[in-house]
């Protein structure tokens, strides 16, 4: 339902924006005005973009947590959608996304507000962090048969002759 109401509300209210400001301005410097927040917005997204990739490989090599660059990544690429979309609504908000402050605080909202759990790589830690194989692992040994041609190998003993 709330996304039924967000899909109805942003363009009567981003229709609303127009005519008002096209009404105390005129259309041509209305028009102006969104084709300029669209090019800004297009080279804000690149550059934070750009920093947010950083941080996520940084993350990555030294071997924490990347969840917080990944959301700042994500939020920025919501944020060029938003300011590439014609309208003022979604510009102030698109403009609101590419603010690191703003960003952290919705990240901050959003992760106390959400309940996470993490999976480790299939192997159980014991108390001294010495590892155990799942139980459904079962160890064998194994040796390498050369590829002889059937004359040479004779039955195989699961085949009546």
């Amino acid at each position: 339902m709330w996304l039924f109401l967000a899909f109805l509300a942003v363009p009567l209210i981003e229709i609303a924006l127009f005519i008002q400001l096209g009404g105390a301005i005129g259309l041509f410097p209305t028009l102006l005005i969104v084709i300029i927040t669209a090019i800004l917005g297009t080279f804000l997204v690149r550059n934070q973009g750009l920093q947010a990739l950083e941080q996520v490989k940084s993350s990555f090599n030294q071997m924490r947590d990347p969840s917080e660059a990944l959301a700042h990544g994500a939020m920025i690429v919501f944020a060029g959608a938003l300011l590439l979309t014609p309208g003022f609504f979604t510009d102030a908000v698109g403009f609101a996304l590419l603010v690191p402050g703003f960003r952290l605080a919705v990240f901050r909202w959003v992760r106390a507000r959400v309940k996470v759990t993490t999976v480790s790589g299939g192997h159980s830690h014991g108390p001294h962090g010495q590892r155990h194989p799942p139980a459904d692992v079962i160890d064998g040994e194994y040796s390498e048969v050369s590829a002889e041609t059937p004359e040479m190998r004779g039955p195989s003993g699961w085949t009546k002759d």
